[in-house]
């Protein structure tokens, strides 16, 4: 819950007067990877920018980061496939961070050629664009102060294809665009992560309509290992963060037979079919 002392200004979001805490902005923080994250920051000292679509989920996580460790939030509902949204997220951006976490993501059941046009440029927007734009907004800042951090939630699928064709690319694309970041940011204190988890115990896959039944439990994580493997290869300068000793094994070894070999392989283990 925020503040009784914090502000609101003309575009309604909460502010944060006076602040003296380092601020992490973290997207889709209601449920998941995002939701582990904003507390595991707000239990290392963060206050938070909060922001999401669902309003009253929002303020139950703020107020649970403030019962919990002290936590002030601002709160900034927002759909970030609205390019009108994407701007105040920016916006908020432009105005510094110390941390910023681009979490917010969604997948699509169904063939992609059955899907909705619609439905695929807002995957597209939320997936990639999103993650462009608010990268580029928060990273002026944290090179003028000379420091910060920046993970964006990638995922192994865009390291082993086959696990859908859209999502697949989104997450390609993000971990490229992280590694080719992190390489033009050596010596100015910021840092970047791709964040590479495979399944995690969440809600994309119920959302999205995927059925995860004849999953092996093996291949299952939880979310607190996701993040803390995350913040320590952060702490080690690690661009790419895969969690879980299964998924390391398995993108080295993708890594090291033909392309063709392991999209064969991925589509044997994961069944990409009914997914985009």
């Amino acid at each position: 819950m925020t503040d009784s002392s914090d502000s609101t200004g003309v575009d309604g979001v909460v502010r944060l007067p006076g602040a003296t805490r380092p601020v992490a902005l973290v997207t889709g923080p209601t449920s998941g990877i995002g939701r582990g994250y904003a507390l595991r920051l707000a239990s290392l000292g963060y206050d938070l920018v909060l922001v999401a679509r669902d309003e009253t989920r929002l303020a139950a996580l703020a107020a649970e980061a403030q019962t919990r460790f002290g936590t002030r939030s601002e709160l900034l509902p927002a759909d970030l496939a609205v390019a009108a949204a994407r701007d105040r997220v920016t916006a908020r951006l432009a105005e510094g961070v110390q941390f910023l976490v681009n979490n917010a993501g969604f997948g699509l059941g169904g063939e992609f050629w059955t899907v909705d046009p619609a439905e695929l440029q807002a995957q597209l927007d939320v997936n990639v664009t999103a993650v462009l734009q608010l990268t580029r907004a928060a990273l002026p800042p944290m090179i003028a102060a000379a420091t910060g951090s920046v993970v964006n939630v990638a995922s192994v699928a865009g390291l082993i294809p086959g696990r859908g064709s859209t999502y697949s690319a989104a997450k390609a694309y993000v971990i490229s665009l992280t590694e080719g970041l992190a390489g033009g940011l050596v010596g100015t204190g910021v840092r970047m992560q791709a964040l590479c988890p495979g399944f995690v115990h969440t809600e994309f896959h119920e959302r999205a309509g995927i059925a995860m039944e004849s999953l092996p439990k093996a291949l299952w994580l939880e979310v607190d290992r996701v993040v803390a493997g995350s913040l320590h290869d952060l702490d080690k300068d690690r661009v790419i963060s895969v969690p879980g000793a299964q998924y390391k094994v398995l993108t080295t070894v993708a890594g090291m037979i033909p392309r063709p070999v392991v999209s064969r392989l991925n589509r044997g283990l994961f069944n990409a079919r009914g997914r985009t």
